[in-house]
């Protein structure tokens, strides 16, 4: 059976006929370990939740200190690290009646890291 079609370019598809690879069952095995991933990089994805998650990397704050240095209210910046902490990017401690955030591990620091060398590569 052929299937020539255009792209939204206009070049023909470099498919120009259906005929699935062999190992395509390995493939769709392989999908299942990304699944989830992409509400990491939604959060990600926020201007507000990257800049808590960097200024968390350089030291712990607490929901005060966040919002000050951000310039926002409290429930916004409560509102992010709620989020944050589902996806367990932030972690939080108690101390009396205070309430500390750090990052959960090093691995979120090194999504972010990556992001900015990417970003700041010269094309």
């Amino acid at each position: 059976m052929l299937l020539s079609r255009r792209t939204r370019e206009g070049n023909e598809d470099p498919c120009e006929e259906f005929c699935p690879s062999g190992n395509l069952d390995c493939l769709r095995e392989k999908v299942l370990e990304v699944a989830g991933l992409s509400e990491i990089f939604k959060a990600l994805g926020d201007e507000t939740r990257t800049k808590i998650l960097y200024l968390l990397a350089h030291q712990e704050l607490c929901v005060c200190d966040l919002a000050s240095v951000l310039g926002m209210s409290l429930p916004a910046i409560s509102h992010h690290l709620r989020l944050l902490k589902m996806l367990r990017l932030v972690r939080y401690r108690r101390d009396g009646k205070m309430v500390y955030y750090s990052l959960d591990d090093e691995h979120v620091l090194s999504l972010i890291r990556e992001a900015q060398a990417h970003f700041a590569e010269q094309r």
